[in-house]
């Protein structure tokens, strides 16, 4: 049985704030998603009413402690639009020397995931349902982050809507300036112009390099979703693309 997504938001109204307000006449340079509306399950409303409290994390405008969020000092991988989570909880389990910060605003994802690592008490992952551009700017220390996982973000396939893509100079340089030396940026698209467009704007970062001689070679370490494998299926091309910080 499927329940609207208003009928959390009354429990936990902060679950229905997923960007930041801004008053000002000028329009913001980068946003990091085009809201879409929920519908839930019961199981993902009972994870919210379970886990929501030990799990996630409220946006507010203070630099967080990664010490003091996971109790420990492993390096923290950041992911932004995680879908269904598939990939995170698996990558999370496999290299738990890493924490990971996953960031979703679409709740019928963040919901699923949440669901997994409370009942499969996964402590290497927190999350997010808030605009991941406010996120950095105002919660995430400037040279801290171990690395970036963005896979399959919204390619927005006609081209008057290629300025709504995630992947563009402004979003690249913020990642650039939370990383660590040596850190990385890993993009994942099965969208050919897109995986272009990554490439160069990657290539133009401030403070980036490219290991490889164009696109990156797969992580073995990278699960194959049900979304990826359809698109093999289909013949799409799937571009890896890998940049550390110099």
């Amino acid at each position: 049985m499927k329940e609207k997504a208003q009928s959390i938001y009354s429990e936990y109204p902060e679950l229905a704030i997923v960007e930041k307000k801004d008053n000002s006449e000028e329009k913001r340079e980068v946003h990091s998603f085009v809201l879409r509306t929920n519908k839930l399950h019961t199981f993902q409303l009972e994870a919210v009413k379970n886990y929501y409290e030990h799990y996630s994390i409220r946006y507010k405008e203070e630099l967080l402690d990664f010490k003091k969020v996971f109790n420990n000092d492993k390096p923290v991988v950041i992911e932004i639009g995680f879908g269904t989570g598939e990939s995170t909880s698996r990558i999370a389990r496999e290299r738990d020397q890493y924490n990971y910060l996953a960031i979703e605003v679409f709740l019928n994802g963040y919901t699923k995931l949440l669901s997994v690592v409370g009942d499969e008490k996964i402590e290497n992952v927190r999350l997010m349902r808030f605009d991941a551009v406010a996120v950095l700017n105002d919660m995430i220390k400037d040279n801290s982050i171990a690395g970036f996982h963005i896979f399959f973000a919204d390619p927005w396939p006609k081209k008057k809507h290629h300025k709504r893509r995630l992947i563009q100079l402004p979003f690249t340089n913020l990642l650039s300036k939370k990383l660590i030396k040596g850190g990385y940026i890993y993009c994942v698209t099965d969208w050919s112009d897109y995986a272009d467009q990554m490439l160069s704007v990657l290539s133009n970062t401030d403070n980036m390099k490219n290991p490889y001689d164009g696109f990156a070679p797969s992580r073995e370490w990278r699960p194959k979703t049900k979304y990826e494998r359809r698109g093999v299926n289909l013949d799409y091309t799937i571009n890896e693309i890998w940049f550390e910080k110099k």
